[in-house]
C-alpha cells in the first residue's frame, strides 16, 4: 500500500482508495474540539482497535482512562495521548473482577470528576473446535467479553447517569449473526453483548445514556487478524468475500466510534453498526469454513 500525507488517502489492493485518520485528516472529518470536556474510559485501550479508538477520541478533545490487564500495554498510549495535549489515567484492570471495575471508576472520578463515555473493547479469542472446547476455555472468553462488558457498564452507570448525555460503545463482531467455525465461545459471548446493548439502551435511555455497538469485520494489522486469520492462511479467501475489496482498518472502526459518541448520533441508540466492507452480506465466514476445517 502507499499513502499520501498531503491528501490523507491510501491506495489499497486493486487501486481501492480510502481515507486515513491521520492527525490532519481526522481533524478535517470531525471538529478537533468535538469531544472537548469529555472523559472516555476505554477497556483494552492500549493496543489494536482499542488504541485506535483511544487515539481518535483524544485527538478530538477527550481525556481518557485506559484500562487493561497489562499495564505495559497502556503506558505508550498514555504518552501518545499526552503528546496530543490530553490527560490519560492508566489503570490495570481485569474486567472479570467487578470490585476492580468499581475501583477503576473511583480512580477516574477522583482524577477527572466525571465520566461521559465508556468503550467496552476488552476481548479474548482463540481457534478451537466446539467439540474440543474446554470449560475453562469457554469461561475465559465468555467472562472477559460478556461478563466483563456487563461489569464495566454497571460499575460506570452512576457516573454516566450524572453526565447529562453519556454514551456506551460495545465492540461486537460480524459473526454474531452468521456464526463462525472454531469460535463458538466468542460468537456466543458477543451475541450476548449485542443483546445487552439493546437491553441497556432501553433501560438507561431515560437517564440520558445511549448504548450502541460496532461490529468490525476482519481488521488488518491487529493481533486478532494475526491469530485468527493470518496464522492459518485464510486472509486472501476472506478478502475475496469483501464487496469493497479490502479489509477493515483500525481507523475505520475508530471513526465509526467517534461518530456514535458525537452529538451527530444523539438520536441513535440500541443499534449495531457493521464495519466490514459488506463482507457479512457475502457470507465470508461460510466461504472459508473449509479452510478452517483443514486445521490439523
Amino acid at each position: 500500500m502507499s499513502s499520501s500525507p498531503s491528501s490523507g488517502w491510501r491506495v489499497g489492493r486493486g487501486s481501492v482508495c480510502y481515507p486515513v485518520m491521520s492527525e490532519d485528516t481526522g481533524s478535517s472529518l470531525f471538529r478537533p474540539d468535538l469531544l472537548a470536556g469529555r472523559v472516555a474510559l476505554i477497556t483494552g485501550g492500549g493496543t489494536g482497535i482499542g488504541a485506535g479508538i483511544t487515539r481518535v477520541l483524544a485527538r478530538h478533545g477527550a481525556d481518557v482512562v485506559l484500562a487493561s490487564r497489562r499495564r505495559e500495554h497502556l503506558e505508550p498510549m498514555a504518552s501518545e495521548v499526552a503528546q496530543l495535549g490530553r490527560d490519560a489515567l492508566v489503570c490495570q484492570l481485569d474486567v472479570r473482577d467487578r470490585d476492580a471495575c468499581d475501583a477503576v471508576v473511583a480512580q477516574a472520578l477522583d482524577r477527572f470528576g466525571h465520566i461521559d463515555l465508556l468503550i467496552n473493547n476488552a476481548a479474548g479469542n482463540f481457534l478451537v473446535r466446539a467439540a474440543e472446547l474446554s470449560e475453562k476455555g469457554w469461561r475465559a472468553v465468555v467472562d472477559i467479553v460478556l461478563t466483563g462488558t456487563f461489569n464495566m457498564s454497571q460499575a460506570v452507570y452512576p457516573a454516566l447517569r450524572d453526565s447529562g448525555g453519556a454514551s456506551i460503545i460495545n465492540i461486537t463482531t460480524t459473526y454474531v449473526g452468521s456464526g463462525a467455525p472454531f469460535m463458538a465461545h466468542s460468537g456466543a459471548a458477543k451475541a450476548g453483548v449485542l443483546n445487552l446493548t439493546r437491553t441497556l439502551a432501553v433501560e438507561w435511555g431515560g437517564d440520558g445514556i445511549r448504548v450502541n455497538a460496532v461490529a468490525p469485520g476482519l481488521v488488518e494489522e491487529t493481533e486478532g487478524a494475526r491469530r485468527l486469520a493470518e496464522s492459518i492462511g485464510i486472509v486472501d479467501a476472506y478478502r475475496k468475500q469483501v464487496p469493497l475489496g479490502r479489509l477493515v482498518t483500525i481507523d475505520d472502526v475508530a471513526a465509526t466510534v467517534l461518530f456514535l459518541v458525537s452529538d451527530a448520533a444523539s438520536q441513535i441508540t440500541g443499534v449495531e453498526i457493521t464495519v466490514d466492507g459488506g463482507e457479512s452480506l457475502g457470507g465470508g465466514f461460510k466461504g472459508i469454513s473449509d479452510a478452517l476445517d483443514g486445521i490439523p
